[in-house]
């Protein structure tokens, strides 16, 4: 099972203390940070607790906030020990070897954060920082590209048994921490709050379920840039508890495809969500591809079949779901808004439902190409009033809500009968609301994400999630969170 650490900041030591208690009914550790806090103290940091305590207070050169003189720090550092810190942490850098000495030695963690990529010498540094005798080594690097998770992954499986923490920062390195396991780490780390710069402790519990990831849970993901906001590991996870399954899906922020695939085989990912940009230049990578994701030109689901991968595209049977009920489609002009991977499957769809089918984008060959997938028109951008029935907007235009985007003047949805937005978040976009004040039917994006990722979850499983349970797990996610998607899936 995996530990947690739940790392607490604040400008004052009542601040701290009060998120240190908060934060303990969560953790197996908390991380008491003293950087920042105008009123540092390193017995009151320690005082009262009820969950294992390790107090840190980072100095500016290495990521942290403490900008006083080193001697001051280091008494601080030496303080906490005195308190009965359970551990304190040191940077390697900073050349305390005072403290690593004689018993107190096990409660200290040596430190190296590295914001830079990941450094070429990274088993020097290991063996320099075991080499002074502390009880646990932390290195913590912040990669630029999936794949240069590598050396570290290839380290942890070098040092196997040792006292050791090792993860990966940033958006690239968000998987070695829901899967710590997979690097033997001997804990894993969350933020108490976002100014941590670090995953929320709620999302790693309620998200990740990261306390049932072992050494030996399978690993499915999300691949593509950014999608540290996707609505998928909540879903996919909620179904794998469900059905009982040892299983974990987790974000996987990849530069391009030859990112996806060298992170993928880094984690022994079984399975992989596809989103944009990758949807497209992943298909000339993959050993089989399935009737549905060739025609449309784009994939969106992966599984590993031996040493290579096989495709399918979910979002052509995801898209018709939710328009089973209630709107027929045959022989009604439907004019689709944009030339993505979005728009590729949405016209496979509507051309098999038998619409009459235009598309509408700012660059007319990419819109040709999309139309004559489904033997389609091209439409200007914007397409005109009167000129459709149905509109679906396949653009990203609108999807955090925050500018109020749409895509297109609300004065041309005048003579329209249904608007249907791929867009998920906001529940109502811009241009749902305009619709609905010409008169349109509106659908947003949410039905589609959630049946396309039910397809997702047989067809790497083999299981239909239970019912409602999907929908269930994006609507809480949704409505119980400050939540910021960044892309359509």
């Amino acid at each position: 099972m995996t530990r947690l650490c739940i790392t607490v900041t604040g400008s004052t030591m009542a601040e701290v203390r009060a998120r240190r208690d908060a934060a303990s009914g969560l953790a197996d550790l908390v991380e008491v940070r003293l950087d920042g806090v105008s009123d540092g103290d390193p017995a009151g940091a320690v005082a009262g607790r009820t969950t294992p305590v390790i107090v840190a207070c980072h100095p500016a050169w290495e990521g942290g906030r403490f900008d006083g003189p080193e001697d001051a720090r280091r008494r601080l550092l030496a303080s906490a020990l005195d308190a009965g810190a359970d551990h304190v942490d040191v940077e390697w850098r900073a050349g305390f070897d005072e403290l690593v000495t004689g018993v107190r030695r096990d409660r200290v963690i040596v430190s190296n954060h590295v914001f830079d990529g990941v450094p070429a010498d990274l088993d020097e540094r290991y063996r320099a920082m075991r080499s002074t005798g502390a009880g646990v080594v932390k290195i913590a690097v912040e990669p630029r590209r999936l794949s240069e998770l590598a050396p570290l992954i290839a380290l942890s499986e070098r040092i196997k048994g040792d006292r050791a923490v090792l993860l990966g920062m940033g958006p690239r390195g968000l998987a070695t921490r829901v899967l710590s396991a997979r690097l033997g780490s001997a804990w894993t780390y969350a933020g108490g709050e976002a100014a941590v710069g670090q995953v929320p402790a709620a999302k790693m519990i309620d998200e990740f379920h990261v306390r049932r990831v072992t050494a030996n849970t399978d690993v499915y993901g999300i691949v593509g840039s950014p999608v540290f906001h996707s609505l998928s590991p909540i879903m996919h996870n909620a179904g794998f508890a469900d059905a009982g399954i040892d299983a974990v899906y987790v974000p996987l922020d990849a530069t391009d495809a030859d990112d996806a695939l060298e992170g993928a085989a880094l984690f022994d990912v079984m399975g992989m969500s596809v989103t944009a940009p990758l949807k497209v230049d992943l298909m000339s990578r993959v050993g089989r591809v399935d009737a549905v994701a060739a025609r449309v030109g784009a994939l969106n689901t992966l599984r590993r079949v031996g040493d290579g991968w096989e495709a399918t595209n979910t979002d052509v049977a995801g898209f018709l779901a939710p328009l089973k009920s209630g709107t027929i489609l045959h022989g009604r002009l439907v004019t689709i808004l944009g030339a993505g991977g979005a728009a590729r499957a949405a016209v496979v769809a509507l051309s098999d439902a038998g619409a009459i089918l235009s598309v509408s984008a700012r660059r007319p060959d990419a819109a040709a190409a999309i139309a004559a997938l489904g033997r389609g028109t091209v439409t200007p951008f914007p397409p005109p009033a009167g000129s459709w029935q149905v509109l679906v907007n396949t653009t990203p235009v609108g999807m955090d809500g925050f500018d109020e985007a749409s895509p297109i003047d609300p004065r041309l949805l005048a003579g329209g009968s249904l608007v249907y937005d791929l867009v998920y978040w906001p529940p109502v976009t811009r241009l749902m609301s305009d619709a609905q004040r010409a008169g349109c039917r509106t659908l947003g994006g949410l039905p589609m994400l959630v049946a396309q990722a039910e397809r997702q979850f047989e067809w790497w499983t083999g299981l239909t999630p239970r019912a409602g349970l999907f929908d269930e797990a994006a609507r809480a996610r949704m409505e119980g969170s400050a939540f910021r998607p960044a892309q359509h899936e």
